[in-house]
């Protein structure tokens, strides 16, 4: 039995000891279970004071459990909580993890996807940039080709003589074939300064095209040239005349008058109609009168006198009376050597400096017959 006894009271002694673990109040226990046990060991020596020690060990082993089930359970509560806190941080973060995890993969799939439009917007420009460059070359290559079948030479304009003449590039001097601009050099004609400005305006410094009639120079030897501002698809087109030939603008805007000397007759037609409607208009050197500034097919045949930059034409006669020497011969021969039959698209217009009876009698004479 006393085996037993001591057998019990380690194990409470054992008890307490984890006690003191959950709370410091269990200290106290174990002091009562210790006085206790104290008076155990006097009681078997015949010197115990209390006639029950047992009594105070089993309170002390008392003391510590209930001290211990009072604060065991809070313990257990705090660890719930903070597993619980534990867990709930844990599927948060998880949670925020997964968030970003997502965010992420959106904004990758964001990137790819704008540079898979970038790459695409990249290749469709090059692409473009390839077609245009190739649709420029072929563009090219045919207005050069164009240019060559029109007899087209590329030059470019370096100084401006006056409103008629300027000077290329390589030094050579171009005089405009079948135009005439008032003085603005040696003398001073009226509308002389505003016809060079212009030219300077237009041509100064730009890369153009000129186109020969017949002659090559004339007794100056200046090139006697006709101006193209771009090049026509059909030079004898009249919208393409109006709208890029350099010659022809002089003449429609009024800083020219018409002055042909042959055989350079090509395009004579169409500056006389031309002047023609900007003398109706009083335009540029018409204001001053229906004789212009300066010499021109316009002028009154006993006023116009020899072209100082060309060859000058050899007076024609007086037209015939059709109605007696020349009775029945209805061809008209102009002043510019070209003559006009009946149903010409300029026969009615025309003022006849000579009639003939058959287009083989004009041409005999040296007049060459309308285009149109």
């Amino acid at each position: 039995m006393k085996i037993i006894k001591w057998i019990l009271i380690i194990l409470a002694f054992l008890i307490i000891l984890s006690s003191l673990i959950i709370t410091p109040l269990a200290w106290i226990g174990l002091l009562i279970f210790g006085f206790g046990v104290y008076q155990l060991v006097q009681k078997d020596k015949g010197k115990g004071k209390f006639s029950k020690p047992g009594l105070i060990v089993a309170l002390g082993f008392v003391f510590s459990f209930i001290m211990a089930m009072v604060f065991v359970e809070p313990v257990s509560e705090t660890s719930t909580k903070l597993q619980e806190e534990k867990t709930n941080n844990e599927t948060i973060e998880k949670e925020l993890a997964g968030q970003q995890e997502k965010e992420k993969l959106e904004q990758e799939k964001k990137e790819k996807e704008l540079a898979e439009q970038k790459a695409a917007a990249e290749l469709k420009a090059k692409q473009e940039a390839e077609a245009k460059a190739k649709a420029e070359n072929e563009a090219k290559k045919q207005q050069e080709e164009l240019a060559t079948n029109l007899g087209l030479e590329t030059v470019t304009i370096s100084r401006v003589v006056d409103g008629d003449t300027v000077e290329l590039s390589d030094r050579r001097k171009i005089r405009l074939v079948g135009v005439n601009t008032p003085e603005s050099t040696t003398r001073t004609e009226e509308y002389g300064k505003e016809a060079s400005n212009y030219t300077t305006d237009k041509l100064e410094g730009k890369q153009v095209w000129i186109q020969k009639d017949v002659s090559d120079t004339d007794r100056y030897n200046r090139d006697l040239r006709i101006i193209w501002l771009a090049i026509p698809s059909d030079d004898m087109n009249e919208d393409e005349i109006r709208s890029k030939m350099f010659n022809a603008d002089l003449v429609i805007n009024g800083y020219a008058e018409p002055s042909t000397y042959p055989p350079d007759v090509k395009y004579s037609e169409y500056f006389v109609k031309f002047a023609r409607e900007a003398r109706e208009n009083n335009t540029g050197l018409w204001a001053f009168g229906e004789n212009g500034t300066t010499k021109g097919d316009l002028d009154p045949k006993e006023t116009k006198s020899t072209n100082t930059n060309q060859k000058p034409v050899q007076p024609a006669e007086e037209p015939k009376n059709q109605t007696t020497s020349n009775a029945g011969c209805n061809i008209k021969g102009n002043q510019s050597g070209i003559y006009h039959v009946p149903g010409g698209a300029y026969y009615e217009v025309t003022k006849a400096e000579e009639m003939f009876c058959s287009p083989e009698e004009a041409e005999a004479a040296g007049y060459r017959a309308s285009k149109r």
